[in-house]
């Protein structure tokens, strides 16, 4: 016999409880995991790219922002890209409005071992490369 035991999304709260109540030092790990900084919005639309096994490419499409408008940094194993548009004191009639210009604030958690090697704005697209830090003893050596 076996001691699995199947579980649905109706028993993720159980599953939680037992895995936090049976681990020692991976309350950090399992903070992150549990209470991951979410949006509420899907504004702005983005890709996620991979590149390679060690680098992926984050690309924003912010149509009508200026760079001096965008923000974007690291805090906490989190990444952040603000946009704070100018409020504009002319008031336009529009017969359609498709072009959402409003600002915004989109999170992502970061893993350990990944870190933001640049950051480009052009066109209207903020590109984010990111890549995974490979420590030395992990990287190929050559011998012959």
């Amino acid at each position: 016999m076996t001691n699995l035991t199947r579980y649905t999304t109706a028993d993720l709260s159980t599953l939680l409880d037992r895995i936090t109540r049976n681990s020692i030092g991976m309350d950090e790990y399992f903070d992150r995991l549990f209470h991951l900084h979410e949006t509420t919005s899907n504004y702005p639309p983005y890709n996620l790219v991979t590149v390679s096994n060690v680098e992926s490419r984050l690309e924003l499409a912010l149509a009508g922002f200026k760079k001096k408008e965008v923000n974007v940094y690291t805090q906490d194993g989190k990444l952040f890209i603000e946009g704070q548009k100018e409020d504009k004191e002319t008031e336009t009639n529009y017969l359609h409005k498709g072009l959402a210009q409003r600002s915004f604030t989109r999170a992502w958690t970061l893993s350990d071992d990944t870190e933001v090697r640049s950051v480009d704005f052009e066109d209207g697209l903020l590109t984010i490369t990111l890549g995974k830090v490979i420590p030395d003893h992990h990287k190929r050596k050559d011998w012959f």
